[in-house]
């Protein structure tokens, strides 16, 4: 085979095994193992690759919550906590998806912070509802050391719910409450007024609406996980009971957006942009191999028309022909993909009210409120709560989410 023609298969070689490289190849046994591997809370499941599996869980929860299916978000969110808690950070998958060539949507998914955050914050309302205040309390405590990032020592927990709910509980358990109802104050700042706690509210009222952030992948190469919060139209709701004799107002104490967009950044974000650097610069360094492998190419045609040996030429110009082809296959299999999967049906912002009622029936309808005040109509619902007459309190959860 001539020469030239061999630098022109290199050369073609080089586009092709770039364009394939390029595309992620999922293992096609992955589903077999996810179902090797179910748990009895997934048995009656289609299976999922196991990396998915607590992103699965959080949607399900979130969704079976909102419908009143609270044994079954219980169950979800169980799963969940209990994976993202024995999850190694150095495990295979997470090793991979350091290295060039894996992907970081190929590892086992736990979310970011405030997709973690919220897991706890909706099994303290399940376990606060079951009667368990101690275990309410301890999620919302673990949400907090979840938002402080105590492994960099970088950021302080912000969220206003989780102190006031840990200041709640503890006065409902007969402890003292005013610290964590300092700081969730000094979270929520001058504009907002906590209520003082009120150990006689035997009805919680736990709120939600708008929707939450959103990912995408930003860069040239996508290595840059970035959020995306639009704002909602609501920005507050009440909640209006027996015949308007009652009405709680609901307004927004945390907001998930503000959570998402302000955390900092990751330690993969580092790594991603390494990767990025090497996917640019050997790209870069192919295209000059191959420009020089050209060049020589010619120059030894030259010399062979001329009645010259050019064989040095040639060879000069497969080699560098052979090191642009490694390059841009090196380039183009580099995994340079920030993971966007998400916890997609979160809510923006978050509320509470404790409030003492009768026992008995008491209905009536939430109110959505935009930012002027005026009642978003069409988003109204109806509410009908039932109060014991027992010392449990009564734990009622609101959400403009429909799934």
């Amino acid at each position: 085979m001539p020469p030239g023609t061999r630098l022109s298969l290199l050369v073609s070689s080089a586009v092709l095994f770039a364009g394939c490289a390029s595309e992620p190849v999922e293992p096609r046994r992955a589903a077999r193992l996810a179902g090797e591997r179910a748990t009895d809370v997934d048995r009656r499941e289609t299976a999922i690759p196991e990396r998915d599996r607590v992103l699965y869980d959080y949607r399900q929860a979130a969704t079976a919550l909102r419908v009143g299916d609270y044994d079954a978000a219980k169950t979800k969110l169980d799963d969940a906590i209990a994976r993202i808690g024995g999850i190694i950070t150095n495990d295979a998958e997470a090793a991979r998806a350091r290295g060039l060539f894996g992907a970081e949507r190929n590892k086992t998914f736990i979310g970011e912070p405030y997709e973690r955050v919220m897991a706890y914050y909706y099994r303290g309302i399940l376990y606060w509802r079951d009667g368990e205040t101690d275990n309410a309390r301890a999620c919302f405590r673990s949400g907090q050391v979840i938002d402080s990032d105590p492994e960099h020592d970088k950021f302080d927990a912000d969220y206003v719910l989780l102190d006031y709910l840990d200041g709640l509980a503890s006065t409902k358990l007969q402890a003292d409450g005013k610290d964590a109802w300092a700081r969730a104050q000094a979270h929520a700042g001058e504009k907002v007024a906590l209520p003082p706690y009120n150990p006689a509210a035997n009805v919680l009222v736990f709120a939600e609406y708008g929707y939450g952030p959103r990912k995408y992948a930003a860069g040239e190469y996508g290595e840059q996980l970035r959020f995306h919060a639009e704002d909602s139209p609501t920005r507050s709701a009440r909640l209006v009971l027996d015949g308007g004799r009652k009405i709680v107002p609901l307004p927004a104490y945390d907001d998930l957006g503000f959570q998402a967009t302000t955390r900092g950044g990751r330690v993969m974000d580092h790594i991603l942009g390494n990767k990025a650097y090497f996917k640019a610069s050997t790209n870069m360094a192919s295209d000059v191999a191959l420009a020089g492998a050209v060049i020589a190419n010619e120059q030894g045609n030259r010399r062979e028309r001329r009645g010259r040996d050019g064989d040095d030429a040639q060879a000069a110009a497969i080699g560098l022909g052979i090191l642009g082809v490694i390059g841009k296959i090196a380039s183009a299999a580099t995994q340079t993909d920030a993971d966007t999967r998400q916890w997609n049906n979160l809510p923006q912002r978050l509320s509470f009210a404790a409030i003492k009622l009768p026992p008995g029936q008491h209905a009536g309808r939430i109110e959505f409120l935009d930012r002027s005040g005026n009642v978003l109509t069409q988003r109204t619902q109806q509410v009908s709560i039932t109060v014991g007459s027992d010392d449990r309190d009564t734990v009622v959860f609101l959400s403009e989410l429909k799934q």
